[in-house]
């Protein structure tokens, strides 16, 4: 399967984006789809995921409660709406498709899309 991430842009502190992550290529209900983020200098880390079926989403600490994961499986597509943004959501934003079960670690994905750039500023 094949993913492209979009959506991303310069925004204020507060402001809200929705990055969108489309599929191709490959039974897009066979995967579940994580959001992971990496800022300059740090590591790659977990942002959000989604069951195959939209079931289950999971996020991590730092943004539960202003992010929300949702998919479309008509459409291919899994949105990441952001809110409330802050200077520490500064970073590029990747999708991650992965079989078989949910998980948090960035490993554990097979495939990936190529990044979007979000920059919150003051």
């Amino acid at each position: 399967v094949q993913l492209q991430a979009s959506g991303g842009g310069l925004v204020q502190i507060g402001g809200s984006l929705r990055l969108s992550c489309a599929a191709s290529g490959g039974t897009f209900t066979r995967y579940h789809i994580g959001w992971f983020r990496q800022a300059p200098g740090k590591e790659r880390e977990f942002v959000s995921s989604i069951s195959t079926l939209g079931g289950t989403a999971g996020y991590a600490d730092s943004v539960k409660g202003r992010f929300t994961i949702s998919r479309d499986n008509a459409k291919n597509t899994v949105t990441l709406q952001m809110n409330s943004l802050k200077p520490e959501d500064t970073a590029v934003y990747y999708c991650a498709a992965r079989p078989v079960l949910l998980s948090t670690f960035a490993n554990n994905y097979n495939y990936w899309g190529q990044g979007t750039q979000v920059t919150v500023s003051s």
